[in-house]
């Protein structure tokens, strides 16, 4: 049965495009050079196309395409319907066709396909995966003009089975507008590159940033078939993002594609103005940050060891003003106020840059994406997330570079209202600092404020367009004034050349924040019922039996409910309702002990592991008495990115004994 000759040039094509995802020419050019050289040592005569293909059946490379062929299902549909078979969007799920995907026809779409990964060196000798095992796993996000995308998470290897589709919609900016599909010209003006991160998740959870990468797409705009098949080599983070993490091997493909393919000197010679742009504005501005520091240092001399960061380096590396760190960020109705978002930020872990070796902290102040796809990071990373949303929440908002005390560095969020007053927040915790500051000039004994927050020194505030640096006679917090327009206390950049290398039309845009995935209920089930196995197991170790009050387990619901508001809103409400539900439920005559703790994980082995460091909570677990009844109750309460507040509480009553 022979094929169409359109779907036999298909079916060449694809294969095509498999063969050089198995790098198939590597291989052959390796066969030929052993037999060119087999062939001089035997017969010194010329070799024939027939003893070529003799010499690779003979080494299996023929019926290793061919199994690998079978195994990938080639199929003999057209290309451009089997192209839209996997678009990931970020909550995971697959989009099969165009109908399904309900895409607008009118608009033009890329589709990016990562074909595979290699020469992930550092898991050269990771062991296979066993089915169910749990191993290390690879997770790849992505970012693009306000689209967020997550591959599945594979298994980490040397070459992990990373194959997965994404379609990005490539829109005009202005409005009325947005609705046109793009055309060339827009498209080569589009600078917004594609933001590749790759995640590790270890087999407890603990997360990673293996590789920050942006990925200029307008290669695809020069593609005869409006299709580019292409290899990135992702590089490392922080100290080593000078070296090569692995390879990716992805393909672009342009839906429809263009009527008029554009000249590829064409793109390299706007790409090579848009670089020698760009270089030229930061050289301007470190010109003038040159000369500002020079001013700065002139106005006293003290001011040399006061803690001014102008610029900081992200994780590739790369020095970027501090202010292009924060944005105007909205999270539409996944957050409900300020106090809400601090809540959110201080779920994400805390944990400083990593280093190899000892020494001084490691600098890494990560960019948005890399820092909500990781979930974790330093003070720097938290601070600057949480001034974005306040700044999205409609409140005059600024980081604060200082110390804490001992003259450790550290990094917060201030706000000041309309009526003069300045509030601290503590971006790791969440907490609220009213600052009131002292008067040096006032009375002995005129009363004055007492210190609130555990801050010492602040050297510099600054948000997305203002950068100011104190220049009042000490730094320290409780003697600062925060009167930010007096110039003889706060010494600010130039707006002009912060804008010049901090609007949007610099810096990346800004991925929007993901609506949390997990089911609040099911999660606290799963875990509630993994700690009641370990605190039983726990109590047969000591040879004790265990029996469990689900009346009063419930009861301690309404207890972990109150202590999340009140960590939300700092209002503590409904705990003489749990008392007085407890006082009901314990009867005369016996004892009630309840213990709560708080984690930022779902790992019940570590939950537990930390609960019994605290002696009131193992005296609850390991009780001994008459008539002993132990409950647990556990609430996740679920955030964007997924991030998670999670409260346990332990409980027991039991007869009291004279």
């Amino acid at each position: 049965m022979s094929l169409p000759t359109e779907k036999t040039s298909e079916l060449k094509q694809m294969i095509h495009s498999h063969l050089l995802k198995m790098d198939i020419n590597k291989k052959v050019q390796q066969v030929l050079a052993e037999t060119v050289r087999d062939g001089q040592r035997t017969t010194h005569g010329a070799l024939s196309e027939a003893d070529l293909v003799h010499a690779l059946q003979r080494r299996g490379i023929i019926d290793e395409v061919i199994r690998d062929i079978h195994a990938n299902q080639v199929s003999t549909q057209p290309e451009h319907e089997s192209v839209l078979k996997s678009s990931s969007h970020p909550n995971g799920k697959i989009q099969t066709d165009m109908k399904k995907a309900n895409v607008n026809p009118s608009r033009r779409h890329m589709y990016l396909q990562v074909l595979g990964g290699k020469a992930f060196l550092e898991h050269l000798q990771e062991p296979e995966a066993l089915p169910g095992q749990v191993c290390p796993t690879f997770t790849l996000y992505m970012h693009f003009r306000n689209q967020r995308f997550r591959s599945k998470a594979v298994p980490c290897a040397c070459e992990p089975d990373l194959n997965e589709g994404f379609l990005l919609e490539v829109h005009k900016d202005s409005h009325g507008e947005s609705s046109k599909m793009a055309d060339a010209t827009t498209m080569l003006s589009m600078c917004d590159p594609i933001q590749l991160v790759l995640i590790k998740t270890d087999t407890s959870g603990e997360t990673s940033l293996v590789s920050s990468y942006f990925l200029d797409w307008r290669r695809v705009l020069c593609a005869p078939s409006g299709r580019t098949c292409f290899a990135v080599e992702l590089m490392g983070v922080g100290s080593e993002s000078k070296l090569p993490v692995g390879i990716l091997t992805m393909s672009l493909e342009l839906h429809p594609p263009l009527s008029e393919v554009l000249n590829a000197d064409i793109i390299s010679t706007q790409q090579s103005l848009e670089r020698q742009r760009t270089a030229e504005k930061e050289r301007l501005f470190l010109v003038y940050a040159k000369q500002w520091w020079r001013e700065f240092l002139e106005i006293r001399s003290s001011n040399q060891s006061k803690m001014v960061k102008i610029f900081a380096q992200d994780e590739n590396g790369v020095n970027r003003p501090v202010c292009s760190y924060v944005h105007i960020l909205r999270a539409g109705r996944l957050l409900e106020g300020p106090r809400q978002a601090a809540r959110f930020v201080s779920l994400l872990a805390h944990e400083k840059a990593p280093v190899v070796g000892g020494g001084e902290k490691q600098e890494q102040w990560c960019t948005l994406m890399a820092f909500l796809c990781r979930r974790k990071g330093d003070c720097e990373d938290h601070a600057t997330l949480l001034c974005s949303l306040l700044l999205g929440f409609g409140l005059d908002a600024y980081v604060c570079v200082g110390s804490k005390a001992k003259g450790i560095p550290h990094t917060w969020v201030m706000t000041r209202g309309t009526d003069g007053s300045i509030t601290f927040w503590e971006s790791l915790t969440a907490r609220r600092y009213l600052h009131q500051s002292i008067d040096p000039d006032a009375p002995p004994l005129a009363p004055q404020p007492k210190p609130s927050s555990p801050y010492r020194t602040v050297g510099c505030v600054f948000n997305h367009q203002t950068f100011l640096a104190n220049c009042q006679p000490t730094d320290a917090v409780d003697l600062c004034v925060f009167d930010l327009q007096n110039q003889s206390r706060w010494k600010a950049m130039s707006e002009e050349a912060l804008k010049s290398v901090c609007t949007p039309s610099v810096s990346p845009s800004l991925p929007p924040l993901c609506s949390p995935t997990l089911d609040a209920a099911s999660a606290s089930n799963h875990l509630e019922l993994e700690m009641r196995y370990h605190v039983s197991e726990h109590r047969k170790d000591l040879g004790l039996a265990t029996v469990w009050d689900d009346h009063l387990s419930y009861l301690l619901s309404s207890a972990l409910s109150a202590y999340e508001l009140e960590r939300c809103t700092g209002v503590s409400c409904g705990n003489e309702e749990f008392q007085d539900a407890v006082r009901r439920a314990v009867p005369d005559g016996h004892t009630f002990k309840g213990f709560p703790i708080h984690v930022l994980h779902r790992n019940a082995r570590r939950a537990f592991a930390t609960c019994l460091k605290f002696p009131i909570c193992d005296e609850i677990v390991s009780c001994r008495g008459d008539h002993v009844r132990l409950a647990i109750r556990v609430r996740v309460f679920t955030y964007p990115e997924d991030a998670c507040a999670v409260w346990l509480m332990f409980a027991c009553k039991y007869r009291s004994v004279s």
